[in-house]
């Protein structure tokens, strides 16, 4: 029912950054009787820079909002692991080894900081899985409800084949990586919409999310299916849909069929407006990140009913089993709610998307700058 629940809501309604819902509950650092006080360190480990959304959001809303609810004695120590699991794993021991309260982790490599993980829970020290569920004795997750994402990326491409696609028309899959149990996630979901009602002629696990292995892949899709042949594309997220669309623009096809994508990157929004890609799925970083700063603070303070209200799911990793999660909703982004999705919740500026180029897509789409 859960799940009923929030695939219908991510199809019709836009996320609110500012309507936290639950989250919102736990107030201010002042409530309950606090174990820490305000004087608080956070240690954030996220994964690579490749994506900006990492450096644009992740980062600076959860040290933003790590000062608020501290009344500014809080800090934030960040470090980024530059897609190096070993790099990240050092950093974890430096975080450990200067007495963090709470760790924020987005595993490079889930399995591999395992070892990480159980030495900070040695040290006495929570680790908070941040988007990614990292292995090991994690003490809370948070993350998009990933498997919905995937629901919605199949969903909206069958709409975009219309209202009865033909079960013969033959798509494309282009995932993310196989060593990310994300993707795997974002796979399953699409694979309970897509099955049976499209051919699935082939499909990609793309090494490391890197463009270049999707466009590799998706030339080797081309050549053996044709291009006239495939349909529409399920790509993972926006860079291996905009990998997606160079391959197919290098193979001649100016008529592009309806590609999928997520993370709502600037590029891909740019995209969507002129019509070369069809969505992308909005994941409300800054709900996330917000979220996610106050389920640390919650636990470094010891405020454990308070934390308990903001964990109201449970999952299992392959070394855990129940760890309190919290799932953060998504959306289908397409031409028809750019204004009600990243511009209404300031992610972007319409002066951002409409380049001077893309005033003339701008305006059909009712963008001003």
């Amino acid at each position: 029912m859960r799940r009923i629940a929030l695939s219908a809501a991510a199809t019709t309604i836009a996320v609110s950054l500012t309507g936290c819902g639950t989250l919102n509950a736990a107030g201010s650092s002042d409530d309950a009787s606090p174990t820490k006080g305000n004087d608080i360190t956070v240690g954030l480990l996220l994964p690579e820079r490749s994506n900006p959304q990492y450096e644009q959001f992740h980062y600076p809303v959860i040290k933003a909002k790590v000062e608020s609810l501290t009344h500014g004695q809080g800090r934030t120590e960040y470090a980024n692991a530059e897609a190096d699991a070993g790099k990240q794993t050092r950093q974890l021991q430096q975080m450990i080894d200067a007495r963090v309260d709470v760790i924020l982790l987005d595993p490079v490599d889930t399995h591999a900081i395992a070892g990480g993980v159980r030495r900070a829970k040695e040290a006495g020290i929570p680790v908070i899985a941040y988007d990614r569920l990292a292995e090991g004795p994690i003490d809370a997750y948070i993350t998009f409800d990933n498997e919905l994402v995937g629901e919605v990326q199949g969903r909206s491409l069958l709409a975009a084949l219309g209202d009865d696609p033909d079960s013969s028309e033959k798509i494309v899959m282009m995932n993310g990586s196989p060593t990310d149990p994300n993707a795997q996630q974002f796979k399953a979901g699409a694979l309970l919409v897509l099955d049976g009602n499209v051919t699935i002629a082939k499909s990609f696990d793309t090494k490391d999310w890197k463009p270049q292995n999707a466009e590799k892949n998706m030339t080797e899709a081309i050549k053996e299916i044709g291009s006239d042949n495939i349909k529409a594309v399920y790509a993972a997220n926006d860079g291996l849909a905009g990998s997606v669309i160079k391959a197919l623009k290098a193979a001649g096809v100016s008529d592009l069929p309806p590609i999928t994508g997520q993370d709502a990157e600037l590029p891909a929004v740019r995209r969507i407006v002129t019509g070369e890609q069809y969505m992308s799925v909005y994941k409300p970083y800054p709900q996330e990140a917000e979220n996610a700063a106050e389920m640390a603070v919650t636990l470094a303070q010891g405020k454990h009913l308070l934390f308990d209200a903001l964990t109201g799911e449970r999952v299992d990793s392959p070394s855990l089993k129940s760890i309190p999660t919290h799932l953060v909703p998504v959306v289908a982004l397409t031409k028809a709610n750019i204004k009600d999705t990243v511009i209404r919740d300031g992610m972007y500026k319409p002066s951002d998307i409409c380049t001077p180029e893309l005033a003339a897509a701008c305006a059909a789409a009712g963008l001003k700058k």
